[in-house]
């Protein structure tokens, strides 16, 4: 029987729930674009409120999705693409494994 590596599914999962929502998949996109893009232009060039994009970000450096680097009162955002890549390895993993079980 083939055996997934649990730990790897669990962290994968977290990090999708909090891609999961379309503010911060909005968000992500914008970063991607820019590379390297400070919050006040996040929230400004989105149309969004200053807590909100606040929260998301929150939940996207939680899941170690973003990339924070403060240059005096400003905070800039980049991806981790690293962490991305981990996740879609792991969701290759698993979907190969399952199609292999079929």
């Amino acid at each position: 029987m083939t055996r997934f590596d649990q730990e790897q599914l669990d962290i994968s999962t977290e990090i999708l729930r909090a891609i999961a929502h379309p503010l911060r998949m909005a968000i992500i996109d914008f970063i991607d674009q820019k590379q390297v893009i400070n919050v006040n232009k996040i929230y400004n060039t989105l149309k969004l409120e200053q807590s909100i994009t606040s929260q998301h970000l929150r939940i996207l450096r939680s899941a170690d999705l973003v990339i924070t680097k403060r240059e005096g009162k400003f905070i800039y955002y980049s991806l981790n693409y690293d962490k991305i890549e981990q996740v879609n390895v792991a969701i290759v993993k698993y979907t190969a494994k399952t199609e292999q079980m079929a």
